[in-house]
């Protein structure tokens, strides 16, 4: 069975901020929160990098093993998702995180953070599927509509790869192998239909 993963190709991704943008206005996500961001190595020096960063939704994801209440949990693709409505906000999560996608709405001085929210792979959460509910908690759910997630959707320069992490890195992989190299470079042919290659 297929599982999903994301992929962020550095020497295509443009620092463009289309995917957080796209994720923050589909999902309605919180003032203050972001699903996902883009963070640049080495900003305005040679070898300077960009990269989306959200949930990678590990395999063994540690965050889910932290949490004392079992409100993450994996699907059988592999997205890891959460249930706001048992989230106790220990922050657990984010420290165990090496990606820092666990979010939260506020932090108080006694230590109140509020109900965690991080990406959902557009795949919503434990409510009903395509309810008011689940849009309100989770944002909307695209998996169920047979779409990938938005912010690999529209990324113009096809840096953010998502979908079944064989074919993933298949693609990265013939990317790796002809970058730079005449029509065929970067994968095109594997990524999107052949006619789109030119």
């Amino acid at each position: 069975m297929a599982r999903m993963k994301f992929l962020c190709d550095s020497e295509r991704c443009i620092e463009c901020n289309a995917c957080a943008t796209a994720c923050k206005n589909e999902n309605e996500v919180p003032w203050g929160m972001v699903r996902r961001r883009v963070v640049t190595l080495n900003d305005g020096n040679p070898g300077e990098k960009s990269i989306a960063i959200s949930c990678m939704h590990c395999t063994d994801a540690p965050c889910i093993a932290v949490c004392p209440v079992s409100t993450l949990y994996q699907t059988d693709i592999g997205i890891v998702l959460h249930d706001k409505d048992t989230c106790i906000g220990c922050g657990y999560c984010f420290y165990a995180c090496p990606f820092g996608a666990p979010q939260y709405p506020r932090d108080t001085n006694f230590g109140s953070r509020g109900k965690m929210d991080k990406c959902t792979y557009c795949a919503g959460g434990p409510e009903e599927t395509g309810s008011q509910a689940e849009f309100e908690k989770y944002g909307r759910n695209r998996i169920a509509e047979g779409k990938l997630p938005l912010c690999a959707e529209v990324c113009s320069t096809r840096a953010l790869l998502a979908g079944d992490g064989d074919v993933i890195s298949d693609i990265y992989r013939e990317r790796a192998d002809h970058r730079g190299y005449g029509s065929g470079a970067w994968g095109w042919t594997t990524a999107y239909h052949a006619s789109d290659a030119t």
